[in-house]
């Protein structure tokens, strides 16, 4: 079967591209990992989420593919600009922890809430940490080509040696330069405002934990190196997509870009998959404003984590997202329905291979016009009121769930071994109403009124349970 002809935005042209690989069916992928100095929020996880949906888009229509991802733990400072203070040295002194442990605690909780998303788990997963060598060796032929100078003591990109350092932008250096503020203090080192570090060493950031020996002294990498490195490392001189939230694409991309082809003399990477910001009423969200809202906060509070996935979803990946409590209240009744629906589906009946085929075909075309997640669950909804027995609907949902990955088999499956398959209507739907104003009522924390509502409930011969996938009820 040919491989479905995939239509995406790269970032790099700023046009809508016909994807084309490398090497016939097969797609090499890099997405930038976290830097686990702390909890992943709910922002950072939206660009997991999408970039997970691609791999998966991928693999769906024919690609044979190899994603590969780097753990940042080491060299990324407080500014982007190279300066302030180490993240992860940062989250060690907070936690009166080793930098290491940290790095272990945050990876690991990393995993645990991409795995409550249905994110799978990258085929190469590679902390910067382990590849110190390949980051001298890359760092050793830039200064050799010209392309690097030392100054300090630390080693620095010249960016005034390429063509077009700005290659994501048509700005002029000067109306980039916000990218580049140095908030912390001037680096009188660099050159050029735009030159970024390849390589720290003893004579800055003396308390930093993790040092290696290197021809330039004792130190540590800077930030962008790692991403190049770890690609290449993994995935050879040529690849076929990079991913990334849309604040990486200044000044990290354009530094990946600047470093990776003044070593190999080539282009690097053919297409650029840049996810838009998450925001709230007051902007992007970030780490930096405090409480952040995580996944393990949404649990606390009640919602389905794929919930929040089918949220994400449901808007497209380059245009931003609002979240509120409200929009998520929204998509988990219309999450909550659609399990239902799905646990309605009966297994009899044989497959109707053309009904299936045209569904399929249906799906394929919304996904391969740039990820249009939100067509796709159009989709399948349309598939779910097809004039075709249950059989066929259910295999369309086993089929496209492997991209949507919204659990949607296995919700049914709880429900119907919950007993609530075949309740009355009317019945759910107070029930489901109850639920939420509990819900509420625990969100401005009137614990006395939550109680209530749970032994009203009750008295109606209703038991309701909070668990890590949401809030589950049954007759009692």
């Amino acid at each position: 079967m040919a491989i479905h002809e995939l239509r995406i935005y790269n970032t790099l042209t700023r046009n809508i591209e016909i994807f084309k690989t490398n090497e016939p069916g097969k797609v090499s992928m890099y997405t930038c990992g976290p830097t686990v100095y702390h909890f992943a929020h709910i922002g950072n996880l939206r660009s997991y989420i999408m970039e997970d949906v691609l791999e998966k888009t991928l693999r769906y229509i024919g690609y044979d593919v190899k994603r590969v991802m780097n753990i940042t733990d080491v060299g990324h400072l407080s500014s982007d600009a190279d300066t302030g203070e180490d993240k992860m040295l940062k989250g060690a002194k907070r936690e009166h922890k080793s930098v290491m442990e940290i790095a272990k605690f945050y990876t690991d909780a990393f995993f645990s809430d991409a795995a409550k998303l249905n994110i799978k788990t990258p085929d190469v997963v590679e902390p910067a940490t382990n590849c110190i060598p390949e980051f001298i060796h890359m760092i050793e032929v830039l200064l050799e080509k010209g392309y690097a100078y030392i100054a300090g003591e630390n080693v620095y990109f010249d960016t005034s040696k390429l063509k077009d350092y700005y290659v994501f932008s048509t700005q002029t250096e000067k109306d980039m330069l916000v990218g580049v503020r140095d908030d912390v203090s001037e680096d009188e080192n660099k050159k050029n405002k735009s030159d970024f570090v390849l390589w720290f060493t003893k004579s800055k950031f003396d308390d930093q934990a993790l040092k290696w020996d290197s021809p330039w002294g004792v130190g540590y990498p800077g930030w962008h190196i790692e991403c190049s490195c770890i690609s290449m490392k993994h995935l050879g001189e040529y690849m076929d997509i990079h991913c990334g939230g849309v604040d990486n694409i200044f000044p990290h991309h354009t530094n990946e870009i600047a470093q990776s082809e003044s070593y190999l003399g080539h282009k690097w990477c053919n297409y650029w998959f840049h996810v838009h910001h998450l925001i709230d009423n007051g902007g992007k969200m970030s780490k930096s404003k405090g409480d952040f809202l995580t996944v393990s906060l949404l649990e606390s509070k009640g919602y389905n984590p794929l919930a929040y996935r089918m949220f994400c979803l449901s808007s497209h990946y380059r245009k931003p997202l609002e979240f509120s409590y409200d929009n998520l209240d929204n998509i988990t009744k219309a999450y909550d329905k659609l399990v239902k629906r799905v646990s309605e589906l009966k297994d009899d009946g044989a497959v109707d291979n053309n009904v299936f085929d045209t569904y399929r075909l249906k799906f394929e075309d919304a996904l391969c016009d740039d990820i249009n997640t939100s067509m796709a669950i159009t989709v399948l909804y349309d598939a779910l009121k097809a004039d075709t027995n249950d059989a066929t609907k259910k295999a369309l949902v086993e089929s496209f769930d492997t991209v949507l990955s919204l659990g949607l088999l296995e919700g049914a499956k709880a429900l119907a071994e919950s007993g609530n398959e075949g309740v009355d209507a009317d019945l759910e739907a107070f029930v489901l109403a109850k639920i939420e104003e509990r819900k509420a009522a625990k969100k401005e924390k009137d614990f006395a009124k939550a109680d209530a509502i749970r032994a009203e409930l009750l008295e109606k011969g209703i038991i309701i349970e909070d668990t890590r996938e949401g809030v589950k009820w049954k007759k009692a």
